[in-house]
Order: C-alpha cells, then sequence, then structure tokens
C-alpha cells in the first residue's frame, strides 16, 4: 500500500476551538487553551503517524485584523499556512456569525487544495441549527466536506480523521515517525506559563506579555528552568507580581504542576519579571522572541 502524507493546515477565527480541536486528534496537549482570543500566537505543528500515513497538522492564530507588529506576524503564519496546505481544515461554530471575516472564505473557494470544514462545539446547539450551518457551509464553500463535531467532547473525531486520510497525497513522510511535534521542550514551557498568565490575569496584561525561558537545564531527575515573563508597562510588572508576590508565585506553581504532566519529570521553576515597552512593535524583539525570521 502506497505512503500517504501531508500538512493539514487549521485555520478560522478567535475562540471556534482550533487548538482544541488539533489537541484532539494529535493526541496530546500541544497549543495552550484559553477562553481568551488570540490564546494562539506561533504556528505549532503535531504530528499524527500510522503505518501508511503521517498527518502533520498546524495551529495558527486566530483570524483578525491586525492592529500592531505581532499582530501582523501572526497573520503571516495564517496566510503562509494558507499557502503550503495539502488540506485546509477550516473550524467555525455554532455561535460565531457565518459572515466574520469573509474575505478569507472567499479564498477558500478558490483553493486548489481540498477543504474540510469542521462545525465546532455542536454539542451546545440542537440538531436542526446543527443542519443549517452544514446547508450553509456547503453552499459557502462548494465542494468543501462539511463535518460537525465537537472537540471538547471528543464528537465525530473519527469522522474527520478518515476523511483526512482519504484527502493526504501519496508522499513519504515527511519527518521522523517517532516525533510528534516541530517545538523543542523551551516552547512548551514558555507557552504553559503564558497559558497560565492568560488564565490568571485580566483585560490587556496578557496581550502586553510574552515569555521567554532564559535556561532550561537537564538534571538526572528533574529540569531547571528560568523565565522571564516581559511587560510593557511598570504598572503591570507590579499586577503580575502581585501582593507580596502571590500572584506570580500563584503562575509559577499552576506552570510547574502542568509542566511535570507534560514533561513526565520533575521541575524546578524559577520567574523573573522585566519591562520592555516595545517588544509587540519591535522587529529587533520580535525576532528574539521567535516571531520573525
Amino acid at each position: 500500500m502506497a505512503h500517504k502524507s501531508g500538512f493539514v493546515n487549521i485555520i478560522g477565527n478567535p475562540n471556534v476551538g482550533k487548538s482544541t480541536l488539533m489537541n484532539a486528534m494529535v493526541g496530546e496537549k500541544l497549543c495552550i487553551v484559553t477562553s481568551k482570543a488570540q490564546t494562539t500566537r506561533h504556528r505549532i505543528m503535531g504530528i499524527v503517524n500510522g503505518e501508511d500515513y503521517q498527518i502533520v497538522y498546524s495551529d495558527t492564530p486566530g483570524i483578525l485584523k491586525p492592529a500592531y507588529r505581532l499582530q501582523q506576524n501572526m497573520m503571516d503564519y495564517v496566510n503562509s499556512a494558507i499557502g503550503d496546505a495539502d488540506i485546509i481544515l477550516y473550524v467555525t461554530d455554532t455561535i460565531e456569525k457565518a459572515d466574520k471575516n469573509t474575505e478569507y472564505i472567499t479564498r477558500l473557494k478558490d483553493l486548489e487544495c481540498p477543504v474540510i470544514v469542521v462545525i465546532n462545539k455542536i454539542d451546545i446547539s440542537d440538531q436542526a441549527k446543527v443542519n443549517e450551518l452544514i446547508s450553509y457551509w456547503q453552499e459557502q464553500v462548494p465542494g468543501a466536506s462539511v463535518i460537525p463535531a465537537s472537540a471538547q467532547e471528543r464528537f465525530n473525531l473519527d469522522s474527520i480523521f478518515n476523511k483526512i486520510v482519504e484527502l493526504l497525497p501519496e508522499s513519504p513522510p515527511w519527518y521522523d515517525k517517532d516525533s510528534f511535534t516541530d517545538r523543542n521542550l523551551r516552547f512548551f514551557a514558555s507557552e504553559i506559563i503564558r497559558e497560565k498568565i492568560l488564565l490568571n490575569y485580566k483585560e490587556e496584561i496578557p496581550y502586553s506579555c510574552e515569555v521567554v525561558v532564559d535556561s532550561f537545564k537537564e538534571g538526572k531527575d528533574r529540569y531547571d528552568i528560568s523565565a522571564v515573563i516581559y511587560v510593557m508597562r511598570d504598572s503591570q510588572k507590579g499586577i503580575i507580581i502581585g501582593k507580596k508576590g502571590a500572584a506570580l508565585k500563584k503562575v509559577g506553581t499552576q506552570a510547574r504542576i502542568d509542566m511535570e504532566d507534560f514533561f513526565q519529570k520533575k521541575v524546578f521553576l524559577t520567574l523573573f519579571v522585566k519591562v520592555d515597552p516595545d517588544w509587540r512593535e519591535s522587529r529587533k524583539e520580535l525576532r528574539r522572541f521567535g516571531y520573525e525570521e
């Protein structure tokens, strides 16, 4: 039997469940998941291997109109994902307005690669609404496969998987068959810390923060990790640290517990907070933080 392999790139608007879907399809928590928009900033790959196939999933930031350079870089990831896909997984849900960011829907119609439209979150809808959405998307993207699902409840994911395997091009594997992601452990450490910031702080604080792992040392029994949380203003630094350091300690404890679960090893985590006023606009800083080539 011929081997099939290809890049399945996941795009869609913020908060439709792209990261939850990718984690469910890969079987690993590779992407941080919160209820806040713009949780995903990078393009993250998750690799699923079978005897005669390799699926390279790619999660991307939610589609938005950029307000600063960081967001422009995030949209560059989305545009490159559209350009280099073997299969596009366009994720919508039962809540969002279907005509949001219509320019991307127009682009879907013109793609030469197959498109699968996933209508997520059907567990919080009813059958009549779901049927209406299936008809709508079949009309909007003629030729696309439209599949209702619930990533959270892991419902109908087999249908998505089977359709992907059916549509994969014949190709040798792109990555080693033992790989499950293209990212290193430092990246996941920084993303776990950033997830805790998103969960513990409100308003603009999470969007003003970036996390950089300064040191990642592997000992016999544990990982020693040192990370810096960059903020844009002194007032934000005070909020991140909290009274007598309580807020930062909470973030550190939550992050360490998740890291130990993810790495399957003990973790000693040290966090620092620094002010970098222009990091979201500075090409130099964005390059240092891994957003620019």
